[in-house]
């Protein structure tokens, strides 16, 4: 499992926000949130990850699990999953979207999943 600080650090990559943005953003200084990511500090208090967690658009237990807060869930059912960055990212842009246009881009990705699946 990825460290806390990669974790942040990849998800705020994916918005893509600066330190800075994330501090605007949140009220936490860009000098503690860089020491998250450089896993200087390790166990943040929850209020912080909740806030880092909103604004980067992942779920708070992946980042409570990161920070050994909770115990991560060892559910199979996560094995078949999808890769949830791909999701984080695609949630994230799609708050720009109409109802309209979510539902043109649904139709297309099952185009393409039928493309896919019948060459």
């Amino acid at each position: 499992m990825k460290s806390l600080g990669a974790t942040l650090k990849e998800a705020r990559e994916l918005v893509p926000f600066t330190l800075r943005q994330v501090e605007e953003a949140t009220g936490i200084s860009n000098a503690y949130l860089s020491q998250l990511e450089n896993d200087k500090i390790k166990k943040p208090s929850a209020n912080i990850l909740y806030k880092l967690a909103s604004v980067y658009k992942i779920e708070l237990n992946m980042l409570l699990s990161a920070s050994g807060i909770i115990e991560k869930s060892t559910n199979p059912e996560n094995a078949d999953k999808p890769d949830n960055k791909w999701l984080n990212r695609l949630a994230f842009y799609s708050e720009d979207f109409t109802e309209q246009q979510q539902n043109e881009i649904l139709e297309f990705i099952k185009y393409m999943k039928f493309k896919n699946k019948n060459g």
